[in-house]
């Protein structure tokens, strides 16, 4: 695969998990009502979903940012994951199998982004200098 397939396929990614995110975040911080009865409904309390827009918001200015917060953007995917695993663990657990599908596909889309990116800037390990 050529570096270019490579990051055309990632900004895209990126992209698309921003324009979800985003989506997402914008919802939990203006109150939308499809976003608000769907989290409360999966039992979590109207402060954590402030905190989750907020975050949200964040991550996707630091996923947007070209070639910079190399590392920060491995914390935005970490967090990323685990938003989409505790939705899906959540909605199994009170809602359906198909209440999960945006889970499922959120999980796919970001999984090859942040192969993508790996792919981009592979980690560079380095050895502690001595003390």
């Amino acid at each position: 695969m050529t570096t270019k397939t490579v990051k055309t396929i990632y900004w895209i990614g990126a992209a698309l998990t921003s324009l979800w995110f985003a989506a997402s975040g914008f919802g939990e911080l203006t109150k939308n009502q499809f976003v608000w009865d769907i989290t409360l409904k999966l039992g979590y309390p109207p402060h954590f979903i402030y905190i989750l827009g907020v975050a949200k918001l964040s991550g996707v200015a630091v996923l947007l940012t070209p070639n910079k917060f190399l590392r920060l953007k491995e914390w935005v995917f970490a967090g990323i994951f685990f938003d989409i695993i505790f939705a899906f663990l959540s909605k199994i657990a009170v809602l359906n199998f198909l209440a999960t599908i945006d889970a499922i596909v959120a999980f796919i889309m970001v999984t090859v982004t942040y192969v993508m990116f790996r792919k981009l800037y592979p980690a560079a390990y380095a050895k502690p200098a001595a003390l």
